[in-house]
């Protein structure tokens, strides 16, 4: 069977091009307490030889983000130079402004609209990890998850939608949310001037089917 690619931009993580022609990449994830920085160099090393071609490593805590350049450092003095990727939650803002050398080390940032606070912080701080990005040069990876989809806009659509002359039903407005959640964020991220090549789109449900149709919309 042949598959039809969606023609995109090429975003560059590191060495690595993602999107357009380019092959499908193999990133993994580590399961370590990243503040242990020999057990995470250890599982990243493994996990590129293994194959993958990222490691995308939390960096949840203040100990964490305090270790990323030593296991950079660590994995070159093996001669591994797999990109890292950090994985960015709620005091992802106060982390990257507090520790820039780990901007600088990581490949790429990922971030979940979902989990960058609520309310009227949510813009600041989503703004802060953006503009850090920019700082750095950095890609970034908007990755929605259905788990932690901004509630506000979830319920703002399903109230448009209970309004509507012909109302869908709540699968559908969901996925839509989740759709909207990361074309937003996108244009709100180009707007404060990541560039469009910059930023990698990811949607994750807990269902293959609802998966699938997200990314074919």
């Amino acid at each position: 069977m042949s598959l039809i690619r969606r023609r995109t931009r090429t975003v560059r993580v590191g060495n690595v091009p993602i999107g357009s022609e380019h092959p499908i990449v193999v990133q993994s994830m580590t399961n370590t307490d990243t503040a242990d920085a020999g057990a995470t160099a250890d599982q990243v090393q493994a996990l590129a030889e293994a194959g993958s071609e990222l490691v995308r490593i939390t960096v949840n805590t203040r100990e964490a983000a305090a270790r990323v350049p030593e296991i950079a450092q660590r994995l070159a003095d093996r001669g591994v130079f797999v990109p890292l990727v950090g994985d960015f939650h709620f005091n992802g803002h106060v982390l990257l402004r507090d520790f820039p050398e780990t901007a600088r080390t990581l490949a790429k940032l990922r971030i979940n609209p979902g989990n960058v606070g609520k309310g009227d912080r949510h813009d600041e701080n989503f703004a802060t990890m953006i503009r850090v990005a920019v700082e750095h040069d950095k890609p970034v990876r908007i990755g929605v998850n259905w788990g932690s989809l901004d509630g506000e806009l979830l319920t703002s659509l399903m109230d448009e939608n209970a309004h509507a002359s012909e109302p869908k039903d709540a699968r559908d407005v969901t996925l839509e949310a989740m759709i909207e959640s990361a074309i937003r964020s996108a244009e709100r991220a180009m707007e404060i001037g990541l560039a469009a090549e910059k930023i990698i789109l990811s949607v994750k449900m807990s269902r293959v089917p609802d998966l699938v149709d997200v990314y074919e919309r």
